[in-house]
């Protein structure tokens, strides 16, 4: 699990660099190695990423462009031992 702490005003600074981090995240999606990310917050001050491994996490931090903009002031990789969830809803 990857959680982000944001710079106070990330709402008015993501933008140039949105997409590029969307971008990012559909590629580990896609790769199968993210599999839920998300803000936390409104507005956001946060997010929450679950990857399949620490290391994933990790090359996701590294690569992030809202971390090479200056928008992340804390960054934390921590293990996420699941002990129940609800059955997930059919995505089709």
């Amino acid at each position: 699990m990857l959680t982000y702490t944001y710079v106070e005003d990330v709402s008015s600074r993501r933008t140039p660099y949105r997409d590029a981090h969307l971008a990012l995240a559909d590629r580990f999606m896609e790769r199968e190695e993210l599999l839920i990310v998300g803000a936390i917050g409104a507005p956001p001050y946060g997010a929450l990423l679950v990857f399949t491994s620490r290391a994933a996490a990790e090359e996701f931090a590294d690569a992030d462009p809202y971390g090479e903009a200056g928008l992340i002031t804390e960054r934390r990789v921590d293990p996420w031992n699941v002990v129940r969830h609800a059955p997930l809803p059919d995505s089709s």
